[in-house]
């Protein structure tokens, strides 16, 4: 009976329009932050914010831009890890072009940079989609992870081809580098993703994710309907890899402190990207954050679970194992539940609202 919209009515478009209309969802949410901006980094070990946070929020982002693109806007993409790596180098150049500035700016920048090459490549997305698609923006994975290889400049000629995360700091803090604590990092990434995470929510609930939904349904339709077709595929393009870059830089700035050239944005993270999507859910924020939390942790669970409650598991083993669960769940679930996690929580939502009654 705790989980009731009895007597919570919406008086205004505002509170209609609400990301979360119920009171105990706006709790609910407050309680969520308050919980990972206190109890996470006061309590969560240094070995749990490295190998299973950092990494999570890092992805989560580039997630809710390929849902954007794919669940939203229903354009498929395979070029996620290369818009990634444009954001990752044009932090990287930034910040050691113009040191003085503040690198969170240049995080938050260098989206902008990735959401351009996007709508480059998102061009051929009025006249072709589907698999012709997916293939061109294979083609476009496949060729910016060549121009961070074969291009000295975007790596100021390291003769490793490396990326180096220089050290930056904020109000005597060191928040890149070395020497930066792994529960500033933690406090940074979390911003990044709570803050981003409302602005693709409002943009989605809006009349921009209308707009996108109506294509994903049928474009056709949608083109008769007065939606312009071509300026809500290459703004789709562009939000999606607005996110992506903001994720990449985070992924190596924050996360890695440091990439090695054409290894770390290759076609197998655009692939897990795609499947964290599918798991969680196509077409939900919260979906995202599901979809991205296991894929983060099943390798984590399974290297470090197991052998804890006494099963021996050698790391090429588990591996395997990830690679197998992560593929049957993506065939399962688009058999079975093609909505992923997000269902399965929206189902739990609504025994609770009727609870303790059957019906």
């Amino acid at each position: 009976m705790f989980y009731r919209e009895a007597g919570q009515y919406k008086t205004t478009y505002q509170s209609d329009m609400a990301i979360f209309p119920l009171r105990q969802d706006r709790i609910g949410i407050l309680i969520i932050l308050a919980l990972a901006y206190v109890a996470v980094p006061l309590m969560a070990s240094d070995f749990i914010l490295k190998t299973i946070m950092l990494p999570f929020l890092a992805l989560v982002l580039a997630v809710i831009g390929l849902n954007i693109l794919t669940g939203y806007t229903g354009l498929i993409s395979l070029g996620t890890a290369g818009f990634m790596g444009v954001g990752a180098y044009a932090c990287y150049k930034l910040t050691t072009l113009f040191p003085e500035v503040n690198i969170l700016v240049w995080i938050l920048v260098s989206g902008f940079f990735s959401a351009g090459i996007g709508v480059v490549f998102g061009l051929p997305s009025l006249r072709i989609k589907g698999l012709y698609l997916a293939v061109a923006t294979l083609a476009a994975q496949f060729f910016l992870q060549w121009a961070f290889v074969r291009i000295p400049w975007l790596y100021n000629y390291n003769p490793s081809g490396a990326i180096e995360v220089p050290l930056r700091t904020v109000f005597g803090v060191a928040i890149t580098g070395p020497t930066a604590a792994i529960e500033v990092k933690y406090l940074i990434a979390l911003t990044f993703v709570v803050v981003l995470t409302w602005v693709a929510s409002n943009i989605v609930h809006g009349r921009i994710g209308r707009s996108w939904m109506a294509v994903r349904d049928m474009d056709i339709a949608a083109q008769l309907m007065g939606i312009k077709l071509l300026e809500t595929k290459l703004l789709a393009f562009a939000v999606s890899s607005f996110y992506c870059g903001v994720s990449g830089a985070l992924f190596v700035f924050i996360y890695l402190g440091g990439a090695e050239a054409g290894t770390e944005f290759g076609i197998r993270l655009s692939f897990i990207i795609l499947f964290a999507v599918i798991i969680g859910g196509l077409g939900s924020m919260i979906g995202s954050f599901f979809g991205a939390g296991f894929i983060v942790a099943l390798p984590t669970i399974l290297k470090f679970g197991l052998p804890a409650i006494g099963i021996a598991i050698t790391g090429a083993i588990a591996e395997k194992i990830v690679v197998m669960v992560i593929g049957a769940l993506t065939i399962y679930l688009l058999i079975v539940e093609p909505h992923g996690l997000a269902r399965l929580w929206q189902i739990a939502k609504q025994k609770l609202r009727v609870w303790p009654f059957p019906y």
